[in-house]
């Protein structure tokens, strides 16, 4: 023991060695990294946004937005034939996905068992993962070859396979957030498991299900890789609602004008990526205000 009035002895961690000071200066060089990689992702995501609008800006018009796309050799045209197809290709892929996503996360969250639940996670999280345009094959050999022609339908169900592990994961990290509480109140007065969560889990989560769909949804408005192979042979200038034909999109539009040796093709294509950015945007910012709120209310 040290003698009474002797000052104490130096902490191992902050003693005169200088640990203190070191430690600062490596908090300190953390501090400014993390900041300049934040800083360089926003700047990333600027530069993109800024060249596809200075680029894009001078083709937009009421023409560009209410003409089909021009036939082959002519100039002009619009995209009004690839925005009612990305329209229909993205109504029936969320058609399909969205009930059996949230079917499925409801599955592994209130009834399955843990390990059963644990194991639908790890292939959703694997399907997630899984490149699109192998996707686009296996619907290729799924739908296209055997009714012998591409169609909308073989479009949707390549995109409906993109969306269901971003709406089925989503919602299981949305159910899980419910407040024990409230379930458990509502099996004290005697209520079944599936109607606690018909009208106790669901409409508590309901801000947070369909911020799931909105992400998924702007993820697959924006898929090329499937369309090519399940979408991409139609009429051209055809404006075509009718799911059992192939019909355009933005993303082939944009794939198709950006090979095209016409300049005036190419501020085309450039017109229509900002039309798609700025879709994709408004529904990421639209899901995230809803969770956000969503969240706040089931935390509170």
């Amino acid at each position: 023991m040290s003698a009474p009035g002797a000052a104490p002895p130096a902490h191992p961690l902050f003693g005169a060695g200088g640990n203190l000071r070191r430690r600062r200066r490596v908090n300190r060089a953390i501090e400014i990294s993390s900041t300049v990689a934040a800083a360089l992702a926003v700047a990333v995501l600027g530069i993109v946004l800024g060249s596809v609008f200075l680029k894009g800006a001078g083709a937009l018009s009421l023409d560009f937005l209410t003409k089909s796309t021009a036939l082959f050799g002519e100039s002009g045209g619009g995209i009004a034939n690839a925005l009612i197809g990305t329209g229909v290709l993205v109504g029936l892929a969320a058609l399909m996905a969205v009930p059996v996503g949230l079917l499925v996360a409801i599955y592994t969250t209130e009834f399955a068992e843990q390990r059963i639940a644990a194991t639908v996670r790890f292939a959703l999280d694997i399907l997630n993962g899984v490149p699109t345009i192998i996707t686009g094959i296996f619907v290729v050999g799924l739908i296209v070859i055997p009714q012998g022609h591409q169609s909308a339908w073989a479009g949707a169900v390549a995109l409906a396979i993109v969306m269901l592990p971003i709406v089925a994961r989503t919602a299981q990290e949305v159910l899980e957030l419910v407040p024990g509480t409230l379930k458990e109140g509502s099996y004290a007065l005697g209520v079944t498991r599936w109607k606690t969560v018909v009208r106790i889990t669901l409409p508590t989560a309901a801000g947070g299900l369909l911020t799931g769909a909105l992400l998924a949804v702007a993820r697959a408005a924006g898929e090329t890789a499937p369309i090519l192979l399940t979408c991409s042979i139609f009429t051209e200038g055809v404006v075509s609602t009718d799911p059992s034909q192939a019909m355009a999109s933005i993303p082939f539009f944009i794939f198709r004008s950006s090979e095209s040796p016409n300049p005036e093709a190419h501020t085309q294509a450039w017109a229509a990526a900002l039309i798609l950015i700025g879709f994709v945007l408004l529904l990421n910012i639209v899901a995230r205000a809803v969770y956000g709120r969503s969240r706040r209310r089931m935390e509170a």
